[in-house]
C-alpha cells in the first residue's frame, strides 16, 4: 500500500476514485461528507473535492493488500470457534458473540501469537467467564486502513479451530447434602440460593438431604443421591479444618477420594473437590451457603461445562484469587438486572 497527499484545489476526481481516505472530511457546515477508511467512488470523490479542506491524505491499495473491512471480516471469522458467531461490523470492529449460555474458553497462546502480527488486534473477555447468548465475547479489527493479505492468511492459520469458543452448560442432575443442624430459616435460604443457581445452568436439583454428624449416615445420603441419578454431588456444612469431620469420613466410606482440600482464593478458600464412583463431589465452603459469590461459583460453571475440576485446576485459582466486587464479571449472572454472582438475601 502507498500513502500520498494531494492538494484539494488542484486534485482531479480520478485521482481520488478507488483510493482510501485517511481522515474525515467535513463540509462548510461541519457535516461529515466522508469518513476515514472510506474507499472513494466517483460520488465520494466529488463530495470530498467540494469540501473546504486544503490537503487530502489518501491510501492506494496495491495488489496483495486488503482493505480493513474485508480483512477484519476474515479475522473475525477465523477467531470464532464453536458456540460463537460473528455479529457485525461497527466503528472499524467486528463483534463476536456467544450463541448459547456457557463457559467462554479463550485459546490464549494462539491469541497472543495472532496479536503479535503487525496491524492485527483481537481482544476478548477473560477465559472461563460465564456468558449469556448474544453477549459480546470478542472483537476483531485491523488497525491500519489496509494490510498485506499475507498477514491475514498467517493469522487465519494460527487461529485454526477458533480463538474463542463457548462450551454450553450441560443439563445435569445435581444432588446436595448438608448438616441436619441448620435451622428452618437457614435451610430455606440455602435451598433457595442453590436452586436459583442450578436453575440458571439449566440443571435439575434433587431434594436436598440433611445428615446428622455421622459418617455412616453421610455415606448413606451420598449413595442414595447416586441411586436417584445424581451426576454431580454438592456437599455443604463440613467443619473444613477437621480431617475427622463426618463429611470427609462419609465420602471415604462411600468409596470416594479427595482431590484437593482448600484453594488459593478468597472468599471460599475452604472449598474442596472429591471424586465418588465417577462423579464429581464439590464441597461448598460455609461462606458460600448463603453469600453471593465465592470460589464455589468459579468451580461449578466449569463442572457443568464438562470440564475437570481437580487439583491442577483449583491450584490455578491462585492467579486472580483475591476476589472482590471488581471480580464480579467472573461469576454467573444468576439474577437479571443484578450484579454477577448476586443472590437475594
Amino acid at each position: 500500500m502507498k500513502a500520498f497527499a494531494l492538494a484539494r484545489a488542484s486534485a482531479a476526481p480520478d485521482q481520488l476514485a478507488g483510493r482510501v481516505l485517511c481522515h474525515d472530511v467535513r463540509d462548510a457546515a461541519g457535516k461529515l461528507v466522508a469518513r476515514k477508511g472510506d474507499r472513494l467512488d466517483a460520488a465520494g470523490a466529488a463530495a470530498v473535492l467540494s469540501a473546504p479542506v486544503e490537503e487530502l491524505h489518501l491510501l492506494e491499495i496495491e495488489p496483495g493488500d486488503l482493505h480493513e473491512e474485508p480483512a477484519g471480516a476474515r479475522l473475525s471469522a477465523a477467531a470464532a470457534g464453536d458456540g460463537v458467531e460473528v455479529k457485525g461490523y461497527v466503528g472499524g470492529q467486528w463483534s463476536l458473540a456467544a450463541k448459547t449460555r456457557g463457559l467462554l474458553r479463550v485459546s490464549t497462546a494462539p491469541l497472543a501469537q495472532v496479536n503479535a502480527l503487525p496491524g492485527i488486534s483481537i481482544f476478548t473477555l477473560w477465559d472461563q467467564q460465564p456468558v449469556e447468548p448474544g453477549e459480546s465475547v470478542a472483537k476483531a479489527k485491523v488497525t491500519p486502513l489496509a494490510i498485506p493479505e499475507s498477514l491475514v492468511a498467517e493469522a487465519e492459520r494460527a487461529s485454526t479451530g477458533g480463538l474463542v469458543r463457548v462450551a454450553p452448560f450441560r443439563p445435569t442432575v445435581i444432588g446436595a447434602v448438608t448438616r441436619e443442624a441448620l435451622e428452618p430459616r437457614q435451610r430455606a435460604r440455602f435451598e433457595a440460593a442453590l436452586q436459583a443457581k442450578v436453575d440458571w445452568f439449566g440443571s435439575r436439583l434433587l431434594p436436598v438431604r440433611y445428615s446428622r454428624p455421622d459418617a455412616h449416615e453421610m455415606a448413606m445420603h451420598l449413595e442414595a443421591l447416586l441411586a436417584e441419578g445424581a451426576e454431580l454431588l454438592i456437599v455443604a456444612g463440613a467443619s473444613a479444618l477437621d480431617p475427622l469431620d463426618p463429611v470427609f469420613l462419609g465420602i471415604e466410606l462411600a468409596g470416594g477420594h479427595m482431590e484437593r482440600h482448600g484453594v488459593p482464593a478468597h472468599p471460599g478458600s475452604l472449598l474442596f473437590a472429591a471424586g465418588l464412583r465417577g462423579r464429581a463431589v464439590l464441597g461448598m465452603p460455609t461462606c458460600g451457603m448463603f453469600s453471593q459469590a465465592t470460589t464455589f461459583d468459579l468451580a461449578l460453571p466449569r463442572l457443568l461445562a464438562g470440564e475437570a475440576v481437580g487439583n491442577p485446576e483449583l491450584a490455578a485459582l491462585g492467579h486472580g484469587g483475591l476476589l472482590s466486587q471488581d471480580s464480579a464479571y467472573r461469576f454467573p449472572p444468576y439474577r437479571a438486572a443484578a450484579a454477577r454472582g448476586e443472590m437475594p438475601e
